[in-house]
């Protein structure tokens, strides 16, 4: 697509969760995401007025990103779109992030609605193909995440929030009540260094095949002096291309959410990047809708583990969201993305 002036606007939605989401950090009722559109408003070199592309984001605070800024930082761009602002500048004009995340989504959006054709054809890359999701278990007693494993069973794949003290009565009560499902683990950092050993030999014990972030970004040094059991994924860890090569000692694996790459264009760069160096791949999301999980199921293509359960999680979905047929998630349709 050309530098043709491309017109911003961006809202602020709120989802209800189907009940609520806790880890360790916290719990929540609801997904706050912000939602930039890009559009086209006249023709311009052959390309039909009008034309309109979408891309959905979640502010993290955890690194330090709120709604309201977010927001203001995606605003903040408008005159450059106007001015002609490409994706590949977008790149160096923003940093990765939430923000940045919506608007490169919005762009591929734009750019294959007025091209005609999808996302992938653009890229060169076959037509994606359905995967299997993990489908996560909030965190929170024994007896309560044995309860919501239970009616969870049937699903091949159950990523279990994990929160440091109890942690091996929490997996052991899971694998009893979801006896033939994988587990994957998620602490979002609530594990310490004297009890990493101890949770980890906990979950080898259950039969979890991957561990996600067991220890503080920063503070994760001991991973790679001990011998790990199972796979240790970075998560908090591990953000773009720029953050991979201090982790090789001490991860296995990394997850890429679009919402810490910036955007699909440096989460298929870290993938690629990421493999070279040896790295497993899982891809994540945030609780968001299936606008948010669209262009990560390009990226998913390649990975080991998907997560991209979100929309499973929320009261209901946007229109013309995902497919969801029990844990098989199917590519997004045009009207919802690329």
């Amino acid at each position: 697509m050309t530098s043709s002036p491309i017109k911003l606007s961006a809202t602020l939605e709120r989802w209800p969760i189907a009940g609520s989401f806790t880890i360790s950090r916290g719990a929540k009722t609801e997904a706050v995401v912000i939602v930039a559109e890009l559009s086209l408003g006249d023709d311009r070199n052959g390309i039909h007025g009008g034309t309109r592309g979408r891309g959905e984001c979640v502010p993290y605070p955890r690194y330090g990103e709120t709604p309201e800024q977010v927001l203001a930082t995606i605003e903040a761009v408008s005159e450059r779109f106007c001015k002609g602002l490409t994706r590949k500048e977008l790149q160096t004009v923003m940093p990765a992030g939430a923000a940045r995340n919506a608007l490169d989504c919005a762009l591929w959006d734009l750019e294959a609605k007025a091209a005609g054709r999808r996302v992938c054809e653009m890229m060169g890359l076959p037509s994606p193909r359905p995967l299997t999701t993990a489908f996560t278990i909030s965190l929170g007693t024994p007896e309560v995440m044995a309860q919501a494993s239970a009616k969870a069973a049937h699903r091949p794949l159950l990523k279990i929030k994990l929160g440091g003290e109890g942690d091996a009565a929490r997996i052991a009560a899971v694998r009893a009540a979801a006896p033939n499902s994988t587990l994957i683990v998620d602490a979002n950092e609530a594990w310490t260094e004297a009890d990493l050993e101890e949770h980890l030999e906990a979950c080898a014990k259950a039969g979890v095949t991957l561990v996600e972030q067991p220890l503080p970004a920063g503070r994760d040094v001991a991973l790679g002096r001990i011998k790990r059991p199972i796979a240790v994924c970075a998560d908090e860890s591990v953000h773009d291309r720029a953050s991979l090569e201090g982790l090789r000692e001490r991860y296995d694996a990394i997850n890429i959410k679009l919402d810490k790459t910036g955007g699909l264009t440096e989460a298929l760069a870290m993938s690629e990047a990421a493999r070279a160096l040896g790295f497993e791949i899982m891809v994540g999301c945030m609780v968001a809708t299936s606008l948010s999980m669209a262009p990560a199921m390009l990226v998913a293509q390649h990975a080991g583990v998907v997560d991209l359960d979100g929309p499973l999680l929320l009261a209901h979905d946007r229109d013309n969201g995902l497919r969801y047929d029990g844990s098989t998630v199917y590519p997004p349709e045009a009207s919802l993305w690329g």
